[in-house]
């Protein structure tokens, strides 16, 4: 019943930006994130922020570079891009967790729902 799918992908040049947006189908979770896997990577965490809009959070990659951001009324999760980088090419995930706890929000196994992803490409 409740579905997560992501778009805004594609291929971008060094230095570009790239907005990505998840579209929540059923209901939003306390807990929304942003993953990405390379190609022959384990996926990694991103990005998550809570659903009353507390604080926000990032690996180390993606702090002050990315901006992750939520519109509970439109059921819409987001992840700005900014001064994108070659090691940012991946497969790009949002994900859904019931509950929050700012201590485990990069855990994978605590999301219960996924989306299908949508791939960045980053060129020279």
């Amino acid at each position: 019943q409740v579905q997560l799918e992501e778009s805004g992908g594609g291929l971008v040049s060094a230095g570009d930006s790239l907005t990505l947006s998840c579209t929540v189908r059923g209901r939003m979770f306390s807990t929304m994130a942003w993953f990405r896997q390379a190609a022959g990577s384990e996926r990694e965490f991103v990005a998550a922020t809570d659903w009353l809009g507390g604080p926000k959070h990032y690996s180390d990659s993606a702090k002050d570079r990315f901006i992750i951001s939520r519109d509970n009324a439109q059921n819409m999760l987001y992840l700005e891009m900014n001064d994108l980088k070659l090691e940012d090419t991946a497969v790009y995930y949002c994900a859904a967790a019931k509950f929050y706890n700012p201590d485990f929000v990069s855990v994978q196994r605590r999301y219960e729902n996924w989306g299908q992803g949508t791939q960045v490409t980053v060129s020279t």
